[in-house]
């Protein structure tokens, strides 16, 4: 018998563009202690601002990449994304480890972390689109696409997928998510 613990399940947190994930990823963390958050290396610079991640040249990201930097990389709209190889560090000792992914990376997510659970987050036309605009990050014409891409299903075969509304108040989506990915303490 292994005195080691299995790693902590990577938490996939999907959803489209304004939906809060990096909010509900945050207030998880802060209401569950045993939640960590692994940040996302993106081709974008930092001052864009939105989420919490870390921004690099693209030529940077590719030599992180080539140099086996990354346990998961993808590339979306025009930038390139990352899931550092330090994902593995946080997972052990931990309850779960968080990490915004996009919907069509999650069967390669899938096949590198055994056991994915994803924590797909919706919310309502018309709340998407006031998130949006209030963050600022996009024009009217981007926006009008992301709010098209909104309603994209997720890959199939994924084993364990958690589906919340998140477009009521943070803390009932926070409370909800607790009790359906530990429902042993609900």
């Amino acid at each position: 018998m292994s005195d080691t613990l299995a790693p902590a399940p990577v938490i996939a947190v999907v959803g489209p563009s304004g939906v809060g994930k990096d909010s509900v990823m945050e207030a998880l963390v802060a209401r569950e202690a045993g939640y960590r958050i692994q940040r996302r290396v993106i081709t974008r610079p930092e001052e864009a601002g939105g989420e919490a991640f870390t921004g690099v040249a693209l030529e940077a990201f590719e030599r992180m990449e080539a140099a086996g930097g990354f346990a998961l990389s993808w590339r979306a709209h025009g930038l390139a994304y990352g899931i550092p190889a330090e994902i593995e560090a946080l997972r052990a000792g931990a309850r779960g480890v968080l990490v915004n992914l996009s919907r069509g990376v999650l069967t390669g997510a899938q096949a590198r972390f055994p056991g994915l659970i994803v924590l797909s987050l919706t919310a309502d036309p018309e709340v998407l689109a006031r998130r949006l605009a209030a963050r600022g990050r996009e024009d009217a014409e981007d926006r009008a696409r992301r709010l098209t891409r909104a309603a994209a299903p997720l890959p199939g075969g994924l084993p364990r997928v958690i589906t919340l509304d998140n477009s009521g108040a943070l803390e009932a989506t926070v409370t909800a998510a607790l009790a359906l990915l530990q429902p042993e303490s609900a």
